[in-house]
């Protein structure tokens, strides 16, 4: 490459060739030549440190938002890579090469007539399905290779042209091996929002698939996949707008109710949200021990005595714990159960709020436990 000139130099050369001259001309036409060629590479040099952007498809997502998506790739790709190798017993190491946002047609335009494209459903927790779903690619010479591992094959690299076509055995393999790689995908987000991916089907012709306009905004994620440092596959992701506004909603929800709950008393939600929990209610007449071989030789029709008269008092337990008395009867021709009183801790008048949350704490635990 030529010598980079000062400014200097250059306003003398300039001068020379406005000048003239008999002998000097050829040197000063080099020089000139020079010149130009030192000033194009400096402009095209200045022109490679801005980014083109296109007025006519503006950005949907701020350089935050790109930022948050990119940490839960990478961590997602993270996942993927132990998962690989102790599911298929195969080296690999995944990470993000590229992360962008673009349309549609960019990740259309990118297969081939034979490829498989993955479609993929998100679920979310409370709020059911999305309506839009992602898309999921992984190269042939990828799936080729972890399913020679998963069928008990050698340590060797399978390579394969990209207008690869799966057999029918291929084809259900496939299915198996995108399973792992899309279910990792619910870890990636597990930081964040809890979304349940599960794949919906397999296009065969993903370039006539349309689940989405053409000129809809997506963001494309690309995945690196070294295997065993002699080939390099791809995973390729798209997430379309609409699915991630949806998602990104959801976590900043999440944000702004955690940051409310750090400085406010929620025992009143915290007693909305259990108010309705179920505990089961035991009526209990009375307690009677019996040795074994009297269970044994128990027949239909005998009676075991309880000590205590019809009429007496039934206990009530909520789970383990005696909260009520009650008499016995019929509602409805049902056997039922009057509630009379509440009973009370011993050396107290009435149950305070503490006594009554300290029961249904130890109720919660015996149930769970």
């Amino acid at each position: 490459m030529a010598d980079v000139l000062s400014q200097s130099q250059i306003d003398e050369l300039l001068k020379s060739m406005a000048g003239g001259g008999g002998g000097g001309s050829a040197p000063a036409e080099e020089k000139a030549a020079e010149t130009k060629t030192v000033v194009a590479e400096v402009e095209k040099k200045e022109e490679e440190n801005y980014n083109k952007y296109d007025f006519y498809s503006p950005r949907k997502f701020t350089k935050e938002k790109i930022k948050l998506l990119r940490s839960i790739y990478e961590n997602y790709a993270r996942i993927l890579t132990s998962q690989v190798n102790g599911v298929f017993r195969v080296m690999t190491d995944i990470t993000v090469i590229e992360l962008r946002e673009s349309r549609y047609y960019e990740y259309v335009n990118m297969f081939h007539e034979n490829d498989c494209m993955s479609i993929v459903d998100a679920h979310f927790t409370d709020k059911g399905k999305s309506n839009v779903p992602l898309m999921v690619y992984a190269t042939p010479g990828l799936i080729i290779t972890l399913v020679n591992h998963m069928l008990g094959g050698g340590d060797s690299v399978i390579r394969v042209e990209e207008n690869y076509r799966y057999t029918d055995v291929e084809m259900a393999l496939y299915r198996r091996v995108l399973d792992y790689i899309i279910h990792s995908m619910d870890d990636g987000f597990s930081n964040y929002i809890n979304i349940n991916f599960k794949m919906q089907r397999v296009e065969e012709n993903p370039s006539m698939t349309q689940e989405i306009g053409l000129d809809e905004t997506v963001v494309i994620i690309v995945l690196n996949v070294d295997v065993s440092g002699l080939a390099a596959e791809k995973i390729r992701l798209c997430i379309p707008g609409t699915l991630l506004e949806h998602i990104f909603k959801i976590i900043d929800n999440r944000k702004h109710i955690a940051r409310g709950f750090s400085y406010e008393n929620n025992s009143d939600v915290i007693m909305n949200h259990i108010k309705d929990t179920r505990f089961p209610i035991t009526g209990q007449l009375g307690i009677i021990r019996l040795d074994i071989s009297d269970i044994y030789h128990l027949q239909v029709g005998d009676v075991i005595d309880m000590n205590k008269s019809s009429k007496s008092q039934v206990k009530l337990f909520v789970g383990k714990q005696p909260w009520f008395m009650g008499t016995m009867g019929v509602y409805k021709k049902n056997i039922a159960v009057r509630i009379d009183d509440r009973i009370r801790p011993t050396g107290k008048e009435k149950n305070t709020d503490e006594d009554i949350e300290t029961l249904l704490d130890e109720s919660v635990e015996q149930k769970t436990g």
